[in-house]
Order: structure tokens, then C-alpha cells, then sequence
């Protein structure tokens, strides 16, 4: 049963994503059901792109538009497009595919040149740095810039406001907490998110993030070199993000981690040290098993997981459900027990700092899920 502390802190985000049940959202939920599957299938299942090519033919202008929309929030436009212009022959569909692919190629172009500046130059100047999530959407690009240094906040700043110019956003309580910053830079859209020494919703991860860039690796992507977590700390922060913090998966989570489970570069071993030194192995099998599960459901076959990860994993892909944009997780009870769990192994394994920044989540959730309802905003909380 999840501890008073899982219970609360799940109730508040519960709370916060609340919804009222209507017509106009029955059809949104409808209309998003039948988009999501048709970007499953176009970027998970070569034998059912065609049929989804016919699909995003067959949509009026608006909700194309509709559709492109959610491709961009799922970070799967250029993938998905790619996929409709090899199994359309519709005249008008590939017009409006190509004037899309253009724009969106255009803008990963731009941000894949500030992001060599930004982190050149954060290296240049002793700040070890390593690019999370972003470069594994290729050959789509994340809307944010995620990077990790182990160098310190005033150091970060002072490379990237000081010497690179960059406005500082305004910072959350849980961004102070966990050590996150956010620069806005001239001629660039995307904001560049920065985790200094730590990870986590509440900056409980030390050991762990430092792994980030003690066993990083080069990553080649539009012309450019980047330096980039091996393929162990990504699958370990997509976990974090997904299965701690967000409960719900984008198509793009389900892409990257199939194409690293498939490319055989995965130790599973190393993974799960990884993830034990942040207790957090249940979670990383649980987001491995939901991800081979998804893959089934389009390919006809799972993922080769070990039996290490499938034994370790709570639950599967059964658990997903498509909700205001994305593929959803219930809260209650599977995101409480494993909230539960990485206190319990935290506290277990002596780390009374870390124990005890995961202790504030349920009141940080709780004050963020009480300003989401009066304003519809929890920007200076959450």
C-alpha cells in the first residue's frame, strides 16, 4: 500500500489533471485515439503505414492540423511525415507534407547550431557537459534543449548568461530544488534546460547523474558532434521523466527506447546498477515492459527483454491509455507504489539527503496541484 507521503503526493497530482467529462472532450479523446495510432503506425509499423497515410489523407484541413500538432508534442513530426510521403501518392497530402518537413527541418537545424555553441563553449570553460533526451528523437528534435553538468549552478550561469548572453526564466520551487535552470537565447525557440550536479524531480540524484558524464559518449547529428549519456543513462532518464515525474508516455519515448532495446547496445547488467544506485530499478523494468508491450501491439512481436527486466517489471503496456495528448499511466495505484518504492530503497540505503528531498515532493505536489486549480498554471511551483 503506498506510505501517507505516496499517498498525498499522487492525490495532488491526481487533482491537478483532473478533468470534467463532457461531449466536447468524448470527441477530443475519440479524435486523439484515432491520431495517436496513426503516428503508432506510421513510425513503430511499416506493414500499417500505409493504411495510416490513408488516414491523414482522408482528414480535413483543420484536423491535419490537429494531427501535426500532436506529431510536434509527441516529438514525431519529421518521422511521421517521412512515413506519409513514402505511402501517399496523393498530389495535395505530400505538398502539405513537404511544406511541414521543411519548416520543422529548418528549425532543428537552427537549434542543432546554437546547441554546438551552447555546449562548446560550456566545455571550453570547465563545465563537463552532456545533451539528455533531445538528439534521441533524430531525426526530430525535442521543443527543449535538455542538457546535464556536473559543474556547479553559478558556474552554468555564469558561462551561459554571462558570457553567452542568455536571459535567465523564472525558476520554480522544484526547479530550485532540483538544481534546474532555464536560458532563453536570442535566435533560438527552443529554451536550453540545464541540470547542474543533480537530477530528479527534487534533486535527489547525485551518483546517479554524475554517471551521466563519466560514461558519456559522442553522437553524431546534422553535421554536428555532441556528447551524450550511454545508452543505459538514457533509457534511466527517460524512466525518471516518465515513470516519477510525468506519468505518461509520448510516441517518441516508445521510438527511442524500442530503437535502443533493437540496436543491441544495451548491457542490461549495467542498467540495472545503474538504476539501483538510484533505487529506481522497479521503475526502469516497469518502463522497459510498457515499452516492449506498445511495440507488440503494432509489430505483432515484443521487444528481446531478459527475464531480469520482465521479473522486475510491476506492470505492462495494459496500463496505458490515451488522454489529453499523450499515452497515460494511472496514478493510483501504480505511479504511488513506485514512488513508494525508490523512498524506500532511497532510505534503505542510507542516503538520509536524498530521503529527505524526496520527503518534500508530496507538499511541492500538493501546493502545485492547489495553484493549478486557481490560476490553470503551476509555473512558479512545479
Amino acid at each position: 500500500m503506498p506510505t501517507p507521503a505516496a499517498g498525498a503526493f499522487i492525490k495532488a497530482v491526481v487533482e491537478k489533471q483532473s478533468f470534467s467529462w463532457d461531449s466536447t472532450l468524448a470527441t477530443a479523446i475519440r479524435n486523439e485515439n484515432e491520431h495517436i495510432h496513426a503516428l503508432s503506425q506510421l513510425t513503430l509499423a511499416p506493414a500499417q503505414a500505409p493504411a495510416a497515410a490513408k488516414y491523414v489523407e482522408s482528414l480535413t484541413p483543420d484536423a491535419r492540423r490537429d494531427l501535426l500538432d500532436l506529431a510536434d508534442s509527441n516529438h514525431v513530426v519529421v518521422r511521421s511525415l517521412e512515413s506519409v510521403l513514402q505511402h501517399s501518392g496523393s498530389s495535395e497530402l505530400i505538398a502539405w507534407a513537404n511544406e511541414a518537413l521543411n519548416a520543422e527541418r529548418a528549425r532543428i537545424q537552427n537549434a542543432l547550431r546554437h546547441l554546438d555553441l551552447i555546449t562548446n563553449e560550456l566545455e571550453a570553460n570547465g563545465c563537463p557537459v552532456c545533451v539528455m533526451k533531445s538528439l534521441d528523437h533524430w531525426p526530430d528534435l525535442g521543443n527543449d534543449l535538455d542538457l546535464y553538468t556536473t559543474a556547479p549552478d553559478e558556474k552554468v550561469v555564469d558561462v551561459l548568461s554571462g558570457k553567452m548572453g542568455a536571459r535567465i526564466e523564472p525558476r520554480s520551487w522544484g526547479d530550485r530544488l532540483a538544481h534546474k535552470w532555464n536560458f532563453a537565447f536570442s535566435g533560438l525557440r527552443e529554451s536550453v534546460e540545464v541540470h547542474a550536479q543533480r537530477l530528479g524531480q527534487t534533486g535527489e540524484h547525485i551518483a546517479l547523474a554524475q554517471r551521466f558524464v563519466t560514461r558519456r559518449v559522442s553522437m553524431e547529428r546534422g553535421g554536428y558532434t555532441f556528447m551524450v549519456p550511454a545508452p543505459e543513462e538514457r533509457i534511466v532518464v527517460a524512466t525518471l521523466q516518465r515513470m516519477y515525474r510525468h506519468f505518461y508516455f509520448r510516441v517518441c519515448d516508445i521510438v527511442n527506447s524500442a530503437a535502443i532495446v533493437e540496436s543491441g547496445e544495451l548491457d542490461y547488467s549495467e542498467l540495472k546498477r545503474s538504476a539501483e544506485v538510484g533505487g529506481i530499478w522497479p521503475g526502469v523494468a516497469t518502463y522497459l515492459k510498457i515499452v516492449s508491450d506498445y511495440v507488440q501491439q503494432y509489430r505483432g512481436t515484443p521487444l528481446p527483454l531478459p527475464s531480469t527486466v520482465l521479473s522486475a517489471a510491476r506492470f505492462g503496456g495494459e496500463k496505458l491509455f490515451v488522454l489529453r495528448r499523450f499515452l497515460r499511466i494511472p496514478i493510483m495505484p501504480e505511479g504511488a507504489k513506485l514512488y513508494t518504492n525508490q523512498v524506500a530503497n532511497t532510505a534503505k540505503a542510507g542516503n538520509v539527503p536524498a530521503t529527505f528531498r524526496l520527503s518534500l515532493l508530496p507538499p511541492l505536489a500538493a501546493t502545485a496541484a492547489v495553484a493549478f486549480k486557481i490560476t490553470g498554471d503551476d509555473k512558479g511551483i512545479w
